[in-house]
């Protein structure tokens, strides 16, 4: 997928054009949520692996060293490996707007919402002028974890981490009353 292009790809409709296509921002990303995760994930991956290590200085049993280990992935996932699997779910997004639709794609699935029916768009900004686009109703735990892939949280779908996302807001809401029958 490209990694920056104002014309993206997609399959369109009969009479359907494409209005704005983009990419998220690419790379290591720290986000609000991060000033309380961080923390939190030193003191678990810090806590497994003074445990794991104290079990291996022991000669404690297998099972104490085998009970360990997940803890110490999980603790390393959380600490660091959870910023490189964001950014490589993120270097294969792509977004588009078309006059009738917002296409979200990624390598695997492409989720299509028909602007016409759409409520609750929800516009995010930042103080450079990115921003993310959310569709739909989002909860606080969805806001706060949003771009990190948790087990048990659904995610909103969004133009996450975009340039200009005010003027794609604008645009979002200008198609959405074209869109929607008179």
């Amino acid at each position: 997928m490209p990694s920056n292009s104002s014309q993206i790809e997609f399959e369109l409709e009969r009479g359907e054009r494409q209005l704005w296509a983009g990419v998220p921002r690419q790379g290591i990303v720290f986000r609000p949520a991060d000033v309380f995760m961080i923390p939190f994930t030193l003191l678990w991956a810090g806590f497994a692996v003074f445990w794991e290590s104290s079990v291996l200085r022991t000669n404690a049993p297998g099972f104490f060293v085998l009970w360990g280990i997940p803890f110490v992935l999980v603790g390393i996932y959380i600490t660091v490996g959870r910023f490189f699997v964001d950014a490589a779910r993120r270097r294969r997004t792509t977004y588009g707007l078309t006059s009738a639709r917002v296409i979200i794609a990624t390598s695997r699935t492409t989720k299509s919402l028909n602007l016409a029916t759409l409520s609750d768009v929800t516009l995010t900004e930042r103080a450079d002028g990115s921003g993310t686009i959310t569709f739909g109703p989002t909860t606080l735990q969805q806001t706060m974890y949003s771009g990190m892939a948790w087990p048990g949280v659904q995610q909103v779908p969004a133009f996450e981490l975009i340039s200009d996302a005010k003027s794609v807001y604008q645009m979002i809401r200008q198609a959405q009353q074209q869109a929607r029958p008179a």
